[in-house]
């Protein structure tokens, strides 16, 4: 499996180009990237929490490179910021009892920023359990049935939100949504790998050119500043507390099982089982750690991206040294205050109209994780944890909030639709997930067979 189905052989060192071929590589590899990446802070903005474009591009680039290190230098992987995470970000945004009653949302934003940072040391702690006792016996815990309802209702909880955005026009939410499809559809090429880019920016120029831009956040921004080492809750690190914890935490479990799934696509894609070796220890370490590091200094998860296995396929450029150049496209970006206003003015309902499409995938990936694994439906048994799952993601709108020596501990619905989820796959009998650690060519994404 070391050949492409394209009859030209992969490029395996893009040395060979010359740099200045090379280089451009690394600049689409960043553009096929950045669109989803800076997203994730504009969304969180929407909901009312402070997160820094700048920080979020420096973590992004900074974490590709340390996973690039954990990873031996192996992997061509990008780790951008994880959308998995928003529908935490909007829980913590509208939680007001407790400690976060009347709370600023600059310090709100920190005690969001230490479930971050504890979502990731569960990537390590599943690294060390993989290593200890081998990926077999781990999965068998975290099988399709669970994991697939589960990424569904991340996208399903975060709907309302697409609605509001776009519903402060209606007709430039349009345009960005036709913009996205026409580009994913029927476009070639480069066009057709960044079709969420093109629609922000193709509708941002009609909204220029309707006047419903707002220049205002421009003013008196410099080009070139040090935001990501000073974030937008004072350069103070991230704060802990349990009901943050148990917002946030519990979603790596979504976002660990996505990086598995582009693990095994990436093998595929490339030739080499990169689940084996480095192995798969290794890579969750790299994007466990990265995202920790994110989230103790401001910035959003980071997770692997799907964009990525698209940029590989289509310039059949295999070398990890074009991402680490896409990296550091990103760390090179973060140092401008100004870059990050201008991506701040884009107006809310563009962002509604790239929500509904960008939303309504997320759903998709849980659906599409369920039918590529092959989850018998039919068996009572996987019928009942899946509508269990998907009752308690959208029945508890509110959480549950419980009392604990005196402390307030509130679980989100996707934090109880993953522990119900969870701890019925380990009580009903008749697990027989058996988790495939080889890649295949023909089923990239293929985990398992259920």
């Amino acid at each position: 499996m070391n050949e492409t189905k394209n009859n030209a052989a992969p490029i395996r060192d893009a040395r060979t180009l010359g740099l200045p071929k090379m280089l451009i590589l690394g600049l689409q590899h960043m553009f096929a990237m950045f669109g989803a990446t800076v997203l994730v802070p504009i969304l969180v903005q929407g909901y009312g929490l402070p997160l820094s474009i700048q920080t979020t591009l420096f973590f992004a680039g900074f974490g590709t490179l340390f996973f690039h290190v954990c990873t031996r230098m192996k992997v061509p992987a990008f780790l951008g910021s994880s959308f998995a995470f928003l529908g935490g970000f909007q829980a913590m945004a509208a939680m007001d009892s407790g400690i976060y009653a009347g709370m600023a949302p600059a310090e709100k934003l920190q005690y969001t920023c230490g479930g971050i940072v504890v979502a990731g040391a569960l990537y390590v702690i599943l690294a060390l359990i993989i290593k200890a006792v081998g990926v077999h016996k781990v999965m068998r815990f975290l099988p399709p049935v669970v994991t697939g309802p589960i990424i569904i209702l991340i996208g399903l909880n975060l709907a309302p939100s697409a609605v509001s955005n776009a519903s402060t026009c209606w007709w430039l939410a349009l345009v960005a949504m036709a913009i996205i499809v026409v580009a994913n559809i029927w476009g070639k090429g480069m066009i057709k790998i960044i079709p969420i880019l093109l629609g922000v920016v193709g509708s941002y120029i009609v909204a220029l050119v309707a006047g419903k831009v707002d220049f205002t956040a421009l003013a008196g921004t410099d080009l070139i500043g040090f935001q990501p080492f000073v974030t937008n809750f004072g350069g103070s690190i991230a704060k802990f507390d349990i009901s943050a914890i148990l917002v946030m935490a519990p979603i790596a479990i979504a976002s660990m099982m996505e990086h598995i799934g582009d693990m095994s696509a990436i093998s595929a894609t490339v030739g080499d089982n990169f689940i084996e070796d480095p192995g798969l220890h290794r890579t969750l370490v790299g994007d466990g750690i990265a995202t920790a590091l994110a989230g103790l200094f401001g910035g959003p998860a980071n997770t692997t991206y799907g964009e990525n296995t698209g940029v590989l396929v289509l310039s059949r450029v295999h070398d990890p040294r074009v991402i680490r150049l896409a990296a550091i496209y990103a760390i090179v970006l973060s140092f401008s205050p100004m870059f990050a206003a201008f991506v701040s003015s884009i107006p809310s309902a563009i962002i509604g109209g790239v929500s509904f499409i960008l939303y309504g995938m997320i759903s998709a990936i849980g659906v599409r994780n369920v039918v590529e694994n092959q989850v018998d439906f039919t068996n009572s048994r996987n019928l009942i944890i899946a509508a269990v799952i998907l009752v308690c993601g959208l029945g508890f709108t509110g959480g549950l909030t419980f009392h604990v020596g005196g402390v307030s501990i509130t679980l989100t619905s996707l934090a109880i639709s993953a522990i119900a989820g969870i701890a019925l796959n380990a009580i009903l009998p008749g697990n027989d997930f058996q988790f495939g650690q080889s890649a295949n060519s023909d089923a990239a994404a293929s985990l398992g067979r259920y």
